[in-house]
């Protein structure tokens, strides 16, 4: 992949710890990765200390960056295990809910036909969706969708058995559908 020169003179001069190289870089990417992290870290404040942890990770491992690959890819797969690490140190401190809540009774309540014109969501209406998932959910479900990791680099990367990554997979599609769908009816009505 042909890096853009402006860009290769700045990872460089990060490498040599140039700080308008840093600033430059950090500027350029700070959105992006922002919104790399806020799929998995649904609390801005807390995602902006991830994004941040994120670049001061990526400024101190810029040396091991080959040039091989896209650096957006390198940098995004950091800021990935930046955002999971934050969560299972809250997990482990307490501080996430690792319940699942019962989306059944909600299930019993939706209509059995949806038309597809009932079915156009913004954004806005997927983000509120995702940030009520699990955190356990949301992360597979990004690693998964947006990250195109398989079953198996899930397993691997959260530590836990490929079936319960499929199976993640599949409950947080089936909740993401029923919480849309209650979106949906709360602003047609």
């Amino acid at each position: 992949i042909m890096q853009n020169k402006e860009l290769l003179a700045h990872i460089k001069g990060c490498q040599r710890g140039d700080d308008k190289s840093q600033r430059w870089i950090f500027e350029r990417y700070y959105r992006l990765m922002f919104g790399v992290c806020l799929r998995y870290v649904p609390d801005r404040d807390a995602t902006q200390d991830v994004v941040q942890e994120g670049f001061l990770k990526i400024f101190s491992s810029i040396n091991k960056y080959s040039s091989k690959g896209s650096f957006e890819g390198w940098m995004r797969r950091i800021m990935v295990n930046t955002a999971i690490d934050a969560i299972r140190s809250r997990k482990a401190t307490g501080l996430v809910l690792g319940v699942e809540e019962s989306f059944d009774s909600v299930a019993e309540e939706m209509p059995e036909t949806i038309d597809d014109d009932e079915m156009n969501f913004t954004v806005h209406d997927v983000q509120a969706a995702m940030a009520q998932l699990s955190p356990m959910y949301r992360m597979v479900f990004n690693l998964h969708v947006f990250d195109n990791l398989a079953h198996k680099e899930i397993s691997e990367q959260l530590g836990i058995s490929i079936g319960t990554s499929k199976s993640n997979l599949a409950k947080a599609r089936r909740n993401l559908r029923i919480l849309l769908i209650k979106i949906k009816s709360t602003d047609n009505v």
